[in-house]
């Protein structure tokens, strides 16, 4: 059971870098592109998804923590933590 452990551990902190880092990435593509005069609607938009990214990646993290906490034996998987702090909300 340990090795399983291990490995929604290891997944979850791979998601939670991915999640994280993506809102980061279309934002910055939204720089390049609001810097180069290409498309200002194009970088508007990105930014907007950016921000939808980020909100919906804390709740999806929020659920994969909790299912994580229940798959380890945890029967009160209710947590304290602020997980908003991870996506600088």
């Amino acid at each position: 059971m340990d090795a399983e452990d291990n490995v929604i551990h290891e997944l979850l902190q791979e998601i939670t870098g991915l999640i994280s880092e993506y809102p980061k990435v279309l934002e910055r593509r939204a720089a390049d592109i609001h810097t180069s005069g290409k498309d200002p609607d194009l970088a508007q938009a990105l930014v907007k998804a950016a921000d939808t990214m980020r909100d919906s990646g804390n709740l999806y993290l929020t659920w994969a923590r909790h299912y994580a906490s229940v798959a380890a034996g945890n029967t009160d998987a209710s947590s304290d933590e602020d997980e908003t702090q991870e996506f600088d909300v």
